[in-house]
Order: C-alpha cells, then sequence, then structure tokens
C-alpha cells in the first residue's frame, strides 16, 4: 500500500509542479515555446508537404525541415487530440499533455527501476530529485518530446539487463523513432555484446533482436522517402545536425551557440564525465555503455544546450552519485533553491518563445 502512495505522489508532484509553471508563465508562452509547436505541425500533417506550407509564414521552414522531428511525440499528440480526452482538445493542449503525462510514466518507471534494481536505499526521494534538474523540469513542463524519449531509453535498458533482449530491441526502437539519438543504444548493446563474446566466450542469437533499433530508423528514412522523394530527408532538413567536433559548443560565433557564457557547459561536463568513470566496473555493463556512448557523442554537439541534449544521462548520475543526492546537506541545499529553480524556469520559459502571431493553425 505504501508503495501505491508513492507512485501517487510522484504523479502529483510531477503533474502540479508543471501546473504551477503553467499557470505562472501563462498558457500562450508554455504553447509558444521551442520546439513544442514544430511538434504540432509535425502532429497536424504528418510530413504532407501541402499541409506544411500552410502553416503560419513567420516561421519561415521549408517543408524538410520537419524531418527532423521524429514522429512518436507527435503521433501521442495526436492520438491525445483525436480521443479528445477533455472537451475542445486542441492541438497545442495535447502537445503540453503529451509531455505532462509522458513525466508521469517517466518518474513511476524511475522510481521501479531504482526499487528493482536496489540502486539506492530512498528511491523515492531520489526520483524526486530527478524531476528538478532545472533544465529537465523547463523541457517537462512545455511541449517537448524529451520525457518519452529518456522513458523508452530506461525501458529498452531495463529489459536488456534482464536479458529480454526483444522488449530492449522494442523500446529502443521506439527511443530512436522519437529522438534520433535513440540510436545510440544499439551502439552501447554491441559494446556489451563484444565484451561478452571477449571476456566470458558468449553468444547467442537473441542478441540480434537489438537489431530492431537501426531497422527503425531505416524503416523512418524509407516513409521519408515516401514523403518527401528523399530518403535521406533528415540529413538535408537544413541547420539541425549539430555534430561536429569534440568541445564545438565553445565557439560562439556559430548560430547555436552565441554566447561566450558557457561556463554551466563545463560543469555538465564534468558531472556526466564522472557518471561514466564511476559506472566503468558496474555490473549493469548496459548503464555503463549507453552513457560513456551518450556522453562522448554529447562532446561534439555545438549548441548552447547541451543541458538539454545531455538529459538522458542525468537518470545515470542521479544512480551513481545517489549518496550525494540523498544526503542531508544536499537536501537542505535542494529545497532552499527550489524556489531559485522555479524563478529559471520561469525565466527561461518567457525567453524561449518562437514567434508566432497567430495560433490558429495550430488549434
Amino acid at each position: 500500500m505504501r508503495s501505491i502512495y508513492s507512485y501517487i505522489i510522484l504523479a502529483l508532484i510531477s503533474f502540479l509542479s508543471s501546473l504551477f509553471i503553467f499557470f505562472h508563465a501563462g498558457s500562450e508562452r508554455i504553447y509558444k515555446n521551442y520546439d513544442g509547436p514544430l511538434y504540432v505541425i509535425v502532429a497536424k500533417t504528418f510530413y504532407d508537404q501541402e499541409k506544411i506550407r500552410k502553416v503560419p509564414t513567420e516561421i519561415g521552414l521549408g517543408e524538410k525541415y520537419f524531418a527532423a522531428h521524429f514522429p512518436l511525440y507527435p503521433f501521442l499528440i495526436r492520438l491525445i487530440k483525436e480521443t479528445n480526452i477533455f472537451s475542445s482538445m486542441s492541438y497545442l493542449k495535447s502537445m503540453v499533455l503529451a509531455n505532462w503525462i509522458s513525466t508521469v510514466f517517466l518518474v513511476w518507471f524511475f522510481y521501479f527501476l531504482l526499487k528493482n534494481f536496489g540502486l539506492t536505499k530512498k528511491p523515492f526521494l531520489l526520483s524526486i530529485i530527478f524531476l528538478f534538474l532545472p533544465r529537465f523540469f523547463v523541457v517537462r513542463s512545455v511541449g517537448a518530446p524529451e520525457s518519452l524519449f529518456i522513458f523508452l531509453i530506461l525501458l529498452s535498458l531495463f529489459f536488456f539487463e534482464k536479458e529480454r533482449y526483444f522488449l530492449a530491441g522494442f523500446f529502443g526502437s521506439l527511443a530512436t523513432l522519437t529522438k534520433s539519438p535513440g540510436i545510440l543504444l544499439f551502439f552501447a548493446y554491441d559494446l556489451v555484446f563484444f565484451e561478452k563474446i571477449i571476456k566470458e566466450k558468449k553468444f547467442s542469437f537473441s542478441w540480434f533482436f537489438i537489431s530492431l533499433i537501426p531497422l527503425s530508423l531505416l524503416g523512418l528514412f524509407y516513409f521519408y522517402f515516401l514523403k518527401y522523394n528523399d530518403f535521406f530527408a533528415y540529413f538535408h532538413s537544413g541547420d539541425n545536425l549539430h555534430l561536429v567536433f569534440p568541445f564545438s559548443v565553445f565557439d560562439y560565433t556559430k548560430n547555436w551557440v552565441g554566447t561566450g557564457w558557457l561556463e554551466d557547459v563545463i560543469f555538465y561536463f564534468f558531472l556526466y564525465g564522472l557518471t561514466v568513470f564511476y559506472l566503468i566496473k558496474s555490473k549493469r555493463r548496459s548503464f555503463f555503455y549507453f552513457s560513456l556512448v551518450f556522453f562522448i557523442a554529447t562532446l561534439f554537439v555545438q549548441h548552447r544546450d547541451i543541458a538539454r541534449y545531455s538529459l538522458p544521462l542525468w537518470p545515470m548520475a542521479l544512480i551513481v552519485f545517489e549518496k550525494f543526492f540523498t544526503s542531508k546537506k544536499f537536501l537542505m541545499v535542494f529545497f532552499i533553491l527550489l524556489l531559485a529553480i522555479y524563478f529559471y524556469a520561469l525565466n527561461f520559459i518567457k525567453a524561449n518563445l518562437m514567434l508566432i502571431a497567430d495560433f490558429s493553425s495550430f488549434l
């Protein structure tokens, strides 16, 4: 019974904290936050070029631009809109609700994962901390696919550790259909298999189920071929690919950087780099190799928002440093800074707006 109450409280904390931001920032600002409206366009058009051309002119994006916005989150938006859970359910409301629901399932599963694998003595407390990384607090409160993405990654990792390779491949493929970095799961799992072959002289044909991950990406590219007559539409979507060279974020002249005020990026690199090193001897080999591959990929990202790009590493960092994040000293500072986290989120949401004058195309 106590466990049921824990799930209920986690859902309430997740939902009400985002609702609090929603009312204080204002619905219009929440709806305009990057990249939510772009996913709404995909949800409405599903990459139909004729329909995309009818979106508001002030956005000024070509039809192929939306190939960079993968379909699973838009599909969830469309599903909620069509089922009409609440009366007069617009696409914009569905966009936000899809993310809030995904976040509830994410924090529930993170809590379950911690308990099932015995990763901490305080899974409930660590799950609450999980929700309030400042950048994640913003991302989970607006229109964004990150909560869904991380949820599917954790599902895939969980079933991989249980040696349920079909389910690991299945949920990994869904993660890849949510955001392109989901493909990194495939490379992480390959490294686990390679280690098993070298150290344990093991091999199993069930490992091939992991191929569902790259096959899903190829399937999506074929779908793009049908829609755009371009199998590589994702790579031709415009200025959406930010992998350049290691530490390329430290170039203020680039479009998606634009500032020299990047000290926080160093701290993220420290946190997640240490996470990788602390996981080296972990018996959860997929946790280590996923963190390693994802961290290396993050070092190549040329974008100011490293905090968002590195979010899938956040649950791994909490697992590694669970004693620190659940310590009394940390909790004292955390509760003092909760108001600061709220002000940060409110400030960020007010600043991170798309130029949309007419919402009629998004309803």
